[in-house]
């Protein structure tokens, strides 16, 4: 089973991207042919400092490996380095309606929320997703709750493709992580957590004292009682979703432990154990940062490898679209 996913170089890497994403790829890369990416080209939607902007990408390559992705076991390599996401992404882009991209969820947020760089890129995001996937003739996409419509589409875009040039993508699944998938903003558990809010958003290489200090800030709620509801205590709910993903243990047993205990008996013993679990991370980054040669040519080993895959997809599309 060939499984794809990707991330982009914008900051660190956060609780919830690792509960919802990562630590998922950590288990997956043992139990498949597993293709990771660092999704460049989609950053770019969001302008970047130019001179800035190498060094994120070699920094998230680095938390990747930091995290426990294993070269070994997986592909690794930089978007834009393989140029066919381009080239499909465009002809993907002719078969693809502006009324399908107009109703993404994503679309209308973001165009909301950067209302003075509405550029064509975020329209078209999905279209390069789709590319993204279907070039590697992905089978298998681990994806959160808010990425379901674009896998949607990326599903519709082969099929429709499929039926008009011939069977040449595969249709890929989605595989969703239930319990965990969504982390929620700190200071405000009604919001995903985010990295344009760095107060209320937690790295996993962040140092023991900023760990402590934002989750004994963390917004609880009315009351006293540990117990998980979503809808009338939501910061408690994060808080035990965060503790059930760290511990490997279920969230009843976790509202047992701490019963007729109050927040801050939940809210110490959980930053003390994120502490502990978060530190081989922190230790690991800080090796991998003295060995950015090795780092590097990690990257060029799955640029190759993603290259291959690329190429031959890339020749069936074009002959199939009658191109030279």
């Amino acid at each position: 089973m060939r499984i794809l996913s990707g991330i982009q170089p914008t900051g660190s890497i956060h609780i919830g991207a690792y509960i919802g994403a990562i630590s998922q790829w950590r288990e997956l890369q043992k139990a498949g042919e597993c293709i990771f990416f660092i999704a460049d080209l989609h950053a770019l939607t969001i302008p970047q400092e130019a001179k800035d902007f190498p060094k994120q990408t070699l920094d998230t390559a680095i938390e990747l490996l930091a995290a426990g992705l294993d070269p070994e076991k997986c592909v690794i390599f930089i978007q834009s380095q393989i140029k066919e996401h381009a080239e499909l992404c465009w002809l993907l882009n002719t078969i693809t309606p502006i009324a399908e991209l107009e109703r993404m969820t994503q679309y209308k947020d973001k165009s909301k929320q950067f209302r003075k760089n509405i550029n064509a890129g975020l329209l078209n995001y999905p279209v390069l997703q789709a590319a993204d996937i279907l070039l590697y003739q992905t089978e298998s996409v681990p994806v959160g709750k808010d990425q379901q419509q674009h896998l949607e589409l990326t599903k519709t875009i082969a099929r429709k493709f499929n039926q008009r040039y011939g069977e040449t993508f595969k249709v890929p699944e989605a595989l969703i992580l239930q319990e965990g998938a969504k982390i929620m903003a700190l200071s405000n558990p009604k919001k995903k957590m985010s990295k344009s809010d760095p107060q209320s958003c937690l790295y996993i290489f962040d140092e023991p004292d900023a760990i402590k200090k934002k989750i004994m800030s963390a917004v609880t709620d009315t009351g006293k009682t540990v117990k998980y509801d979503p809808v009338k205590k939501p910061g408690i709910a994060n808080l035990l979703v965060i503790y059930s993903s760290f511990s490997g243990r279920p969230i009843k047993e976790i509202e047992k432990q701490f019963g007729g205990k109050g927040y801050a008996d939940l809210k110490k013993q959980l930053a003390e154990l994120l502490v502990i679990q978060l530190e081989p991370f922190r230790r690991k980054k800080k090796e991998l940062l003295a060995r950015e040669i090795y780092v590097k040519e990690i990257l060029e080993r799955g640029r190759k490898r993603a290259e291959t895959i690329a190429q031959t997809t890339m020749e069936e599309v074009r002959k199939k679209m009658g191109l030279f």
